[in-house]
């Protein structure tokens, strides 16, 4: 079977950066790639159909490369040059060394070259200062003489921008171009625009708002702040080829008009107000209509900064929740609940007359009384209002440039009863592909499952913040770097991790220091001399990118953040004292084990701190020998060892027992390695009476929550481990569950039934960063592992127990879909797994020895893609090719008590399977 093309076809590509992949579709056991053949064609007219692209000579052809890689393969032809499609395509021999067909063609379409801060003909310009509008309406109006041959829209904001052409919109994105550090880069978009244009008169129009650049932004967001500039301005250019190959630019300058229109305001925070009174009928058709009063655009100069293609997919609708219930506390008021907590808008079809003032108001639970509990919103109104236009038709409001977190939402000014039909909470976040699932018997983890997805969900959008409801919204690296594990696993991240990393650098110190928030609006906030560099966030500089090379294989990200990765170890050396690392601002954040406040960590600073130096310079040796910078591999690995004894000398008793003594200090030791061997069991013996001094519940804040359940598994106390996960008292994370909740709360006790709301200075009902258990459910519970980067070997290891009768596992890796289900039967354990093509795999059958492994109804030594491995860790381990398996254990054994769970990123000698 031919191979498929992935990802999609790109447009307004990075010149600089093209590499290919594709899947292998084939079900055939052993399925694998032995060479692979790229073809990659220029095409000049892009109606030309994809298949006669190959008809002319390519202007790369990589002739047959015997190589199993089939991911981020590099293009080596000529330079590609900008605003120009290429059409590539593939073939590949297969396993027993036959040539398969060519893959259907794909497509990519440069841009402009990197960084490019000039366009052609174009200039950033803004509304008239006497309009003063807060959303201003921008249009220009063009005359071509035939329909041309192609046309690229090339647009950019610094605020928000919603783009219409000939009365149309252009594209289906949403909060364009996002947010980065406006003072450092800019995404811009681009748009195939040539089925829009006609003959004769055109017209481009731009609405344009507030945003992240001139809205409100951090908390005490009551007064303006506008960090980065004090009103939006407009950037575009579109490209257009005549049907004889001429090129016309059409820009942005002070040709272009600007009115006021119905958007009175729009703001993140506060959201939008919108009078559809004051429309525009026909402002940008071709021609537009004489509507409002249109004023010269005025040019503004900015600073220079690198203007980027955005790789990354821009915020869209996903989908659409009716309401569960509707009630009316009283006339004209109802309050409508839609069941999940989730990040979007309200869409509303609302018939009134002219002047009737809708105000929609947004919270993600209710008080006792029913009416809506926002005092977690802080300052953050998340108000929309809508005046009606009238005339007796149904009029359909759905905010553009605003987006709140929120369950629960009242409408009030109403004139006549809301049906259900009529109003829709609809779902915005950057876009990201599903790629995992997970399953139990236990309906209560299927709920925390659901939790961590609509946590992840509501919480990515542009970048990783803590929360989407309240006057905060922030990009913080902790929160990123503990979940970014469990964010692979149920969705594809890399693109959207790979933009906020290059937020992270852009926000570095010159001394090397990563800050607690990207992009730094902090800095902006506080000045510069605020402190930075704490640990565990800062810390996200290097095991952020560290993750995405392990669970995509792609050491690009590496090799683009090395330089910023090295400032940081840097960074910890020279502001460390014998190699411990000084107090960090957060400690432990939100633990429960009796510390000050707001950290509420009695683990200190100092330890935390030390052992994330020693964590993130061990991975520091390992990239730097990825990498093949071997003399900086031996200093990091030389450096680790030094802190490491520094950590021992000054936190580790005699009997092991470590200074603070806290669940959260145990885990940070033993999950990074930072006790020889033999002290080992002894300090999982002081992690248990930790965990009994607070009745086998947690007591861990942000930091120590992610380790508890894959040390206590890795050194042979999954009873313990699930024993926490199954939990429902507080504090646990089945609590929330217990008690409705539907996304990650921050606080275990944001709500409780005895005390109610938690601190309203910080009770957010939508914080993913609890979320983290959820890599350990999938690679664990599931059985659904690596053991090389990017699943090109799978590690399948599920380990039964607390009580759960079944689990299963998919994830959709970068060469297939992967999973690994079992469930127990009256006869023993069933588990299905199925094994992508081109990768192999391990298998740890829950079994006490491979006696009692069958595969598909045969012995397993007699199934021709099994092989036997080498036990590990007194554990019985096979080895298979690609393909789907059905394996029976008998009798079941409910809950294996062994060994290790972490996964070695070094490669493994496997069995030979030439056939």
């Amino acid at each position: 079977m031919p191979p498929s093309l992935w990802p999609d076809s790109p447009q307004g590509f990075n010149v600089t950066n093209a590499r290919f992949a594709w899947k292998l579709r084939d079900a055939r056991l052993g399925a694998a790639q032995t060479s692979r053949h790229i073809q990659v064609v220029r095409v000049d007219d892009t109606s030309i159909p994809q298949a006669n692209a190959f008809a002319g000579e390519p202007v790369w052809d990589s002739g047959e490369v015997f190589s199993t890689d089939s991911l981020y393969v590099p293009y080596e032809g000529p330079p590609l040059e900008p605003h120009t499609r290429y059409h590539w395509r593939v073939r590949i021999r297969d396993h027993k060394g036959h040539l398969l067909p060519w893959s259907s063609a794909a497509w990519f379409e440069t841009a402009f070259a990197e960084p490019s801060p000039n366009w052609p003909a174009t200039g950033w310009v803004t509304a008239n200062d006497s309009d003063n509008p807060q959303c201003p309406h921008l249009r220009k109006t063009f005359t071509l003489a035939a329909r041309p041959r192609s046309a690229r829209l090339y647009i950019t904001a610094r605020g928000l921008f919603e783009a219409r052409l000939n009365g149309g919109r252009v594209g289906e994105d949403l909060l364009t171009p996002g947010w980065t550090d406006y003072t450092r880069r800019i995404e811009y978009l681009t748009y195939d625009v040539t089925a829009n244009l006609s003959t004769g008169p055109n017209t481009l129009g731009v609405i344009l708002a507030d945003g992240w650049y001139a809205g409100h932004l951090g908390w005490n967001a009551a007064t303006p702040n506008r960090h980065y500039g004090p009103k939006p301005a407009l950037l575009a250019v579109l490209r257009i080829v005549g049907q004889d190959g001429s090129v016309r630019w059409i820009g942005t300058d002070e040709s272009w008009q600007t009115a006021c229109g119905p958007l009175i305001s729009a703001d993140l925070y506060h959201g939008e107000h919108y009078d559809a009174r004051r429309e525009l009928p026909g402002w940008c058709d071709a021609p537009p209509h004489l509507c409002g009063t249109w004023q010269p655009a005025v040019p503004i100069e900015f600073p220079a900064v690198e203007l980027n293609a955005r790789e990354l997919s821009s915020v869209r609708q996903h989908e659409e929740t009716p309401p569960v219930s509707m009630r009316t506390p009283s006339p004209g008021r109802c309050i409508i609940d839609f069941g999940q907590n989730l990040i979007g808008v309200i869409r509303l079809r609302i018939t009134a007359l002219a002047g009737t003032k809708i105000t929609l108001r947004h919270a993600e639970m209710v008080q006792n009384d029913g009416e809506l509990y926002t005092a977690n919103l802080r300052s953050a109104r998340a108000t929309d209002i809508y005046v009606c236009c009238g005339g007796g038709r149904a009029e359909i409001f759905q905010p553009r440039f605003t987006f709140h977190g929120f369950r629960y939402v009242e409408i009030s000014g109403l004139t006549a009863p809301l049906q259900s039909d009529d109003v829709r909470a609809v779902v915005l976040h950057t876009g990201m592909t599903p790629t995992g699932t997970f399953e139990t018997s236990n309906p209560l983890l299927n709920q925390l499952q659901s939790c961590i997805r609509w946590g992840q969900r509501s919480n990515f959008l542009e970048v990783p913040t803590d929360c989407p409801q309240r006057d905060e919204r922030l990009g913080w690296t902790g929160d990123a770097q503990v979940f970014i594990p469990t964010a692979t696993f149920n969705y594809d991240v890399a693109p959207f991790y790979r933009k906020w990393l290059r937020d992270l650098t852009d926000a570095q110190r010159a001394d090397g220091a990563f800050p607690d928030v990207a992009p730094d609006l902090l800095k902006l906030m506080y000045g510069p001399d605020r402190r930075t560099g704490n640990a565990a966030w800062a810390d996200a500089g290097v095991i952020c990118p560290w993750v995405l090379y392990q669970r995509y294989g792609d050491t690009d990200v590496l090799a683009r953040n090395y330089s910023a990765m090295t400032r940081w170890i840097d960074y910890q050396e020279s502001t460390s004292c014998n190699h411990i690392r000084p107090a960090t601002s957060f400690g432990d954040w939100l633990a429960l084990d009796g510390g000050p406040s707001p950290s509420g960590s009695l683990t200190p600073g100092e330890l935390i701190g030390t052992a994330y130096f020693a964590h993130t310079t061990g991975i520091m040796a390992q990239v730097a020998s990825l990498l093949g910078h071997t003399a900086e591999s031996l200093r990091f690995a030389a450096l680790r060892h030094h802190i490491v004894t520094a950590f021992n000398r000054r936190f580790v008793a005699t009997d092991v027992r470590l200074t603070s003594d806290t669940q959260t200090a145990y885990l940070l030791a033993l999950a990074f390695d930072l006790l020889p061997e033999a002290s080992r069991p002894t300090a999982v013996a002081h992690l248990e009476r930790t965990l009994k001094r607070h009745h086998y519940h947690l007591a861990t804040g942000f930091v120590g929550t992610p380790l508890l359940a894959p040390v206590l598994t890795r050194f042979g106390r999954l009873d313990l481990a699930y024993r926490l996960l199954q939990n429902k008292t507080y504090p646990s994370w089945l609590f929330p569950v217990a008690n409705g909740a539907t996304t990650m709360w921050e606080r275990w006790n944001s709500w409780t039934p005895d005390d109610g709301f938690g601190d309203v200075n910080m009770n957010s009902f939508n914080h993913y960063a609890y979320g983290s258990i959820g890599d350990w459910m999938y690679r664990t519970v599931g059985g659904l592992d690596l053991s090389e980067p990017g699943y090109r070997r799978l590690l399948l290891r599920p380990r039964p127990g607390g009580g759960l009768t079944s689990a299963a596992a998919s994830l959709d890796t970068p060469y297939g879909l992967a999973s690994s289900a079992w469930h127990q039967t009256a006869t023993g354990l069933e588990w299905n797994i199925l094994v992508p093509p081109n990768t192999t795999a391990l298998l740890f059958p829950p079994a006490r020895s491979l006696n009692e492994v069958r595969v598909d109804g045969l012995a397993w030594d007699d199934h021709c893609g099994i092989q036997f491995m080498e036990p590990q860790e007194q554990e019985p381990v096979l080895a298979c090719v690609a393909g789907s398996y059905r394996l029976h254990i008998a009798p079941p054994e409910n809950s294996i008590n062994s060994g290790t769970n972490e996964t070695s990123i070094t490669p493994q000698p496997i069995a030979n399977f030439s056939r």
